[in-house]
């Protein structure tokens, strides 16, 4: 059975998107591999509670006019996937999940492989967003 999923593509005023590196950790799917951030919808909860409360538990940031820029149907999964443009300083970031988190250009997202099938998602916000 598929599960409901919600990420945030958090991008900034030099046309970054922000990417955190996921635990190296065997027993966790893609372990070592930069991510979105976000996670899985609870029962009752909706994909936009969901985000709000896997970005406060992952790097305890309240989100501020966040949006969705739309819902993929992946095998495994239904991802909501949330927008909201940020200045974020990530060197002051307290970081619960993951091992850092790094701003990322259009070309440095096309030339890395991404956890979940992200590098769809990115290529398609940078060119819908225009930004990149």
């Amino acid at each position: 059975m598929k599960h409901t999923g919600a990420s945030i593509i958090f991008h900034n005023d030099e046309q970054q998107v922000l990417l955190m590196l996921r635990d190296d950790i065997a027993s966790i799917p893609y372990p070592g591999m930069w991510d979105l951030p976000g996670g899985h919808v609870e029962p009752g909860e909706t994909p936009a509670e969901c985000i709000a409360r896997e970005i406060m538990e992952e790097i305890e940031i309240t989100l501020h006019g966040s949006a969705l820029f739309r819902v993929y149907e992946f095998s495994d999964r239904t991802e909501h996937i949330f927008h909201e443009k940020r200045v974020l300083e990530i060197e002051r970031i307290t970081l619960h999940e993951g091992q850092m988190l790094r701003w990322f250009s259009k070309t440095e997202v096309e030339n890395t492989e991404l956890a979940y099938g992200f590098n769809q998602v990115l290529s398609d916000f940078f060119v819908t967003k225009s930004i990149g």
